[in-house]
């Protein structure tokens, strides 16, 4: 099956910054409470020893802070190089390639997805989609955590850390999102925002939405 575009140029994109990337953002959860607040709170919801899924891993650092939390995380992610990086930092840790819309797993096998800043290269019409997949794969009762930038226009990278690629960040309204899950299937379960750090440009959107018994 030919892959889509956007999965081609979101891999290409990362395959090349990846280097670059994980040492930008590796201390993002260091000096973000907000954001590791949210993922204990979605740990908790799990319950120790639950089986996660997150989803478009890229280095890993969320990956193994689910861990050091007690979950049973598994990483995936399109890139090769963002996975290199992940094994090569915790190599106690499972990272497997892949899409995020065709996963390899059975339907009801996880207690937990986490979409954590990955859904922003998908187009908004592949969004259901995508939605139906994070659904598929989850037991009922299991809970779904997103992390997105809020907003209405996309930041477009371009040539990042002197590289010659270019890829668009899409920014989402929380509220639009939530919508969508629902449409999918979910119920909410709890939608926070926060204002942007120095370092960001616009408001930060993190949403839990939970699979119906």
């Amino acid at each position: 099956m030919t892959e889509a575009d956007f999965l081609t140029s979101t891999r290409v994109f990362y395959d090349t910054v990846a280097e670059d990337y994980a040492e930008r953002f590796r201390e993002v959860l260091t000096v973000s409470p907000v954001d590791r607040a949210m993922l204990d709170a979605f740990a908790e919801l799990v319950g120790r020893g639950g089986a996660v899924a997150d989803l478009g891993c890229g280095p890993g650092r969320v990956t193994a802070y689910l861990d050091s939390l007690g979950l049973s995380v598994s990483g995936l992610d399109l890139s090769a190089s963002m996975l290199a990086i992940a094994r090569r930092e915790n190599p106690g840790l499972r990272f497997e390639q892949g899409s995020m819309l065709e996963l390899d797993m059975a339907d009801g096998s996880l207690a937990g997805v986490v979409s954590w800043y990955s859904s922003i290269h998908t187009p908004v019409d592949e969004l259901p989609r995508l939605f139906a997949e994070f659904l598929r794969v989850l037991a009922p009762g299991g809970h779904l955590l997103m992390g997105f930038q809020a907003g209405d226009e996309p930041k477009r990278h371009d040539r990042p850390f002197g590289h010659d690629v270019i890829l668009d960040f899409l920014r989402r309204q929380p509220e639009a999102v939530e919508e969508l899950l629902t449409a999918a299937g979910f119920a909410p379960v709890a939608r926070t925002v926060r204002e942007p750090a120095p370092s960001e440009l616009v408001r930060q959107a993190f949403l839990i939405a939970r699979k119906p018994a």
